[in-house]
């Protein structure tokens, strides 16, 4: 090989841009309308911008480095997916989760059940930190509850993300709401509190949708007889008694206790596995085929003919079930590892800072940098760490103190992500609520209005922190 073609060039901007509108177009076409998976799209996409990145003097091996590197960065959310799966299936064998599903059927109105699903998830994930356990407990027993009761899956799904990631942004043990001061250069708690400006109102305007929409709701997909029909043959297929809540407990104490996560979550499986054997009088062995291929309502014994509904309420999780979403995740970080590489990544964020004039400028700039990182690499980390380190010191140059760059991280980062399908997050969602990522964007509304509320705030100046002359202290400039 010649020197000359080892000479890396950078993209320039028309490079930079091609893979990157390719990929979306091809995801609103053929994802959107006409409903082809998205691996191919991804693997199409990073075809081209191998292309593109060949061109400009990068070699295969510096691009499989590349891609290497990125799926090596998926690789811990990678394994807490598979945990999560390993875990619900073993509820589903244990009856935790059915015997939620039967009460709450019962307890729970349709016209309260997004409050309620949203309510739930939101103080789970303040609890644990994670948005990915909230949905993986509670959001798989609401989706249950709503089956039964015969409230739109989607919408309910929805609730469970906006709830799941509104605790997931406000705790103090969630991985993301520490990192996003860090990249910043911001404090921990006032980060948190500042974040309060933009996510109440966020929370404030889904809670009013949840509770409107839920008026209106009244069951008639699932008719009372059916409904009774669903409770006699969970009844009969399971013996629910309170230490069945034991798995929960230990997940959440395990999150206060800072346990670690993947090692919590399969010893937790383990443990709800012998639980169900003795509790329920399943064989063990089914119970540790739960783990791999998920549990099935055979594993039971149920002599009579389960309606289609119980059926679907009941045979998830395993491993097995999230592995499709294991190769989505490699897929996209193929495409992300190339216009990494390549530089194309940073000429289209370079380009956005050149255009930055203003307060409103620099937060619309930052919050488009978030948007194209999480379309780009659907990675929640990264969409956090590059805005903020290429932001860090623009902010204080215009009289902005550090918590206004980690809020609008928050805001146009890591509740964006679940939201984009080929995303870690918005694959895991899809595939542990079992609804399609862009069925339930539309209902996620605190993952998006909180951008909304940040926009406002930075055109009329409300919310927005200064940093004062001659000290490194702070105020909340309310007004223009």
């Amino acid at each position: 090989m010649s020197k000359e073609s080892t000479i890396k060039k950078k993209p320039t901007l028309a490079q930079a841009l091609i893979p990157i509108i390719f990929m979306v177009v091809a995801l609103t076409i053929g994802y959107g309308v006409f409903k082809i998976r998205i691996e191919p799209i991804m693997i199409i996409s990073a075809f081209l911008a191998a292309i593109i990145a060949l061109r400009l003097g990068y070699t295969y091996n510096d691009m499989q480095k590349a891609i290497i590197d990125k799926i090596s960065s998926a690789l811990p959310a990678t394994l807490i997916l598979w945990s999560v799966g390993f875990l619900i299936g073993s509820l589903m064998f244990a009856g935790t989760v059915p015997m939620i599903i039967y009460y709450g059927v019962q307890m729970i109105s349709p016209k309260f059940l997004l409050v309620t699903a949203f309510f739930a998830s939101a103080v789970l994930s303040i609890v644990t930190g994670t948005s990915w356990g909230a949905a993986g407990t509670i959001g798989v027993a609401m989706m249950g509850i709503a089956g039964g009761l015969g409230v739109s899956l989607p919408a309910t799904a929805g609730a469970v993300v906006a709830g799941a990631f509104f605790g997931d942004k406000l705790s103090p043990l969630s991985d993301t709401t520490n990192l996003a001061p860090m990249a910043a250069g911001s404090e921990l708690y006032e980060h948190i509190k500042h974040m309060l400006y933009t996510t109440i109102p966020a929370a404030l305007v889904s809670l009013v949708v949840y509770f409107i929409v839920g008026l209106k709701a009244s069951g008639e997909m699932v008719t009372p007889e059916l409904v009774q029909v669903m409770m006699d043959q969970l009844d009969s297929m399971f013996n629910f008694n309170p230490i069945l809540l034991l798995p929960i407990i230990l997940v959440i104490l395990g999150s206060v206790r800072k346990w670690p996560t993947i090692p919590t979550m399969l010893g937790v499986s383990i443990i709800t596995i012998l639980l169900g054997s003795v509790i329920q009088g399943f064989s063990i062995v089914d119970g540790f085929k739960s783990l791999v291929e998920g549990f099935n309502i055979t594993m039971t014994g149920f002599a009579g003919e389960p309606t289609e509904e119980v059926i679907k309420l009941i045979n998830r999780g395993g491993v097995v079930s999230v592995t499709g979403t294991t190769v989505l995740i490699f897929c996209a970080m193929g495409f992300a590892g190339i216009v990494s590489v390549s530089g194309m990544l940073d000429v289209v964020l370079d380009l956005l800072m050149s255009k930055v004039k203003s307060t409103v400028g620099i937060i619309l700039a930052t919050i488009v940098s978030c948007f194209t990182v999480a379309f780009v690499t659907g990675s929640s980390y990264l969409s956090i760490l590059i805005p903020g380190d290429l932001f860090k010191e623009v902010y204080p140059k215009k009289n902005l103190a550090a918590k206004n760059l980690s809020r609008t991280l928050e805001d146009s980062g890591t509740v964006i992500v679940p939201l984009v399908p080929w995303s870690a997050a918005g694959a895991y969602m899809a595939a542990t609520l079992g609804v399609p990522t862009l069925e339930y964007l539309p209902w996620a509304i605190l993952n998006y209005s909180g951008i909304i509320f940040a926009i406002i705030f930075a055109i009329t100046g409300f919310g927005i922190a200064k940093i004062e002359d001659n000290d490194e202290d702070t105020k909340e400039v309310e007004g223009a």
